[in-house]
């Protein structure tokens, strides 16, 4: 089987190119914030603390820790790049500092969320 990968068409639909490249130009700023954020939750463990903030709402990184078997060190530097990245919050109770997720990172997150849930539900049903 020949590998060819030129392409063989003999008209563009010049308007559908036009069109598809409007639709990129006016999503660049949903693009590059889902891209980013991806990006972050691209990392198991990030992703985990991730669910794990979706799931309780807020967790303070000794929690994280003792749920994820690291050092407090560690967590702090995924909270960290979430910080910065704009994933997350911090809440400051006393000398204790809480993290959750921005409500509107989350509303992205869910459907991955939903779906190790529904994964790990097919699972036990086997």
């Amino acid at each position: 089987m020949e590998n060819n990968q030129s392409c063989i068409r003999v008209f563009a639909d010049q308007t559908q190119i036009n069109e598809c490249r409007k639709k990129l130009h006016s999503n660049a700023k949903s693009f590059n914030q889902l891209s980013s954020l991806l990006a972050l939750a691209g990392n198991e463990v990030r992703l985990k603390i991730m669910f794990l903030l979706e799931e309780e709402n807020e967790l303070c990184p000794c929690d994280l820790a003792d749920i994820l078997g690291m050092s407090i060190p560690a967590i702090s530097q995924h909270l960290r790049k979430m910080k910065d990245g704009g994933v997350i919050i911090a809440r400051r109770s006393g000398q204790t500092i809480f993290y959750s997720i921005i409500p509107e990172q989350l509303n992205l997150l869910q459907p991955f969320f939903k779906h190790i849930i529904n994964q790990n539900s097919k699972t036990a049903l086997v």
